[in-house]
């Protein structure tokens, strides 16, 4: 697995800290920016995802919203579609 990982979060979301020890259980390598600390960038999270909320999670370009932990396993441990396409 190598998709990057991306969590976006604020210093208060109880949710986002669910996401965040999920990532940490599985041992997965991830960055998190912190949107209430950062205004422009969450202005360009609401334009790119449509959605006014946090958690959400950006996994190899698709993403997640809350805590969805299924999704989230499915596309952290699922092919790439490059890696069917080289079988």
């Amino acid at each position: 697995m190598n998709r990057k990982v991306t969590l976006y979060s604020t210093t208060t979301c109880s949710v986002c800290a669910m996401v965040r020890n999920l990532l940490t259980g599985l041992s997965i390598d991830y960055e998190e920016i912190l949107v209430d600390l950062r205004p422009i960038t969450r202005f360009k999270l609401i334009k790119e995802t449509r959605r006014l909320t946090v958690p959400q999670l950006n996994v190899g370009g698709e993403w997640v919203s809350g805590f969805d932990p299924v999704r989230t396993l499915e596309l952290l441990y699922a092919p790439s579609k490059t890696e069917i396409r080289s079988e």
